[in-house]
């Protein structure tokens, strides 16, 4: 029988698999804080893998030159104040600038109450309007980091351990080596912890520990410290982290830590209150370390099982396989079968074109005692 084209059996001949690709992504602080700079000194604000814009909003942050044709972008860096705080007064810089990068951050990670409300985010994950303020819980002030399409993918992992970052939270001058006292911020829980009330999707509370360096900060077991986003790729970190009223923590200089940044240097207090954005975006920079986080790439493929029976494709439609009409495999001995030779399959839609085409490695040599299944997978 010449058969060229097999219609395929739903179900039988058609499948589905869905799988999840885990990737390492590694942040070195250098590329973070400035390894490129303009003539080879470390200025904050001078760095030429940090773009800012003219608005102001926030600052991007990339693993080379921004204006080279190899950059890639890697995060962005803003900060948020709720109008609640009491930090933002009229003579603070940039006051509508935080408190609706703030909002538009609540609105997208937290949502709204049922009566319309904005709810502000809560490092439990237990988001509640302004009127409710739950000291040590309700996040006010904080520090956003973006990551990039390009690292994230499709989500950060959700698992134990999956995003680490580190900072240092204590009082130091620009490009200082001496900063001793750091904090770990990470993602314990993983997915024993997640939680989904947020419309951005799944989402996990960050906590500190200060393992990590010199500097006893805190003394119990890890605090919660922000919240991670799986699905929007976004970290949120309390200011607290930078304060000595964190858990009550000792041995941050001063009542807050000062955080460098051109012109002056100025407490996280005041920094929420008194810098622009970029300025305070500049000083968590000097502050950040390495921060390191598995991606998941969700990997679909369609399998199609081409099935070639022992009386299917033992004949070729090529014109090169017919001699004066008499098929030139197949000589008069009738006792000898026909042979073919299968070099490609097609996929071919309802109005028989085609849609795909796979190559095998080598011609299959096909003959009415053979049978075969060739197994062709789409990945999108």
């Amino acid at each position: 029988m010449a058969t060229s084209f097999k219609t395929f059996i739903q179900g039988d001949d058609v499948g589905s698999t869905r799988n999840l690709l885990h990737e390492a992504i590694p942040i070195t602080g250098t590329i973070v804080s400035g390894t490129y700079t303009e003539g080879g000194t470390l200025r904050l604000g001078y760095e030429t893998n940090i773009k800012n814009y003219s608005h102001g909003m926030f600052e991007s942050v990339y693993d080379y030159p921004y204006l080279s044709s190899s950059a890639n972008h890697i995060f962005d860096l803003s900060i948020g104040v709720s109008t609640n705080s009491g930090r933002l007064t009229a003579s603070s810089a940039m006051t509508g600038a935080k408190g609706d990068m703030y909002n538009e951050l609540c609105q997208m990670l937290a949502g709204y109450d049922t009566n319309g409300h904005i709810q502000e985010l809560d490092v439990n994950g237990n988001f509640t309007t302004g009127s409710v303020y739950v000291e040590g819980s309700t996040m006010r002030e904080v520090f956003i980091i973006n990551f990039a399409r390009l690292l994230s993918k499709d989500e950060i992992q959700p698992a134990s351990g999956s995003f680490v970052s580190k900072f240092s939270v204590e009082s130091a001058s620009l490009g200082s080596t001496t900063m001793t006292k750091k904090v770990i911020v990470f993602d314990k829980d993983g997915t024993s912890g997640v939680k989904t009330n947020s419309p951005a999707g799944e989402f996990n509370t960050l906590y500190a520990t200060s393992s990590f360096g010199g500097g006893a900060l805190i003394s119990t077991a890890p605090q919660p410290a922000g919240l991670i986003f799986y699905q929007a790729g976004i970290a949120v970190i309390t200011s607290s982290i930078f304060q000595e009223s964190f858990n009550g923590a000792s041995g941050v200089a001063g009542a807050n830590a000062t955080m460098t940044r051109p012109p002056a240097n100025r407490a996280v207090k005041a920094m929420f209150s008194q810098t622009n954005i970029s300025g305070a975006c500049n000083a968590l920079r000097n502050r950040m370390f390495d921060v390191d986080f598995n991606n998941t790439t969700e990997l679909n493929s369609t399998i199609y099982f081409c099935r070639a029976n022992r009386t299917e494709f033992n004949f070729s439609s090529n014109p090169t396989y017919l001699t004066s009409s008499k098929i030139r495999v197949r000589d008069e001995n009738v006792e000898n079968p026909p042979i073919s030779y299968i070099t490609t399959v097609g996929l071919y839609g309802q109005d028989n074109e085609l849609l795909a085409v796979g190559k095998l490695s080598e011609p299959l040599k096909k003959t009415p005692s053979d049978e075969f299944t060739l197994r062709v997978r789409l990945d999108y």
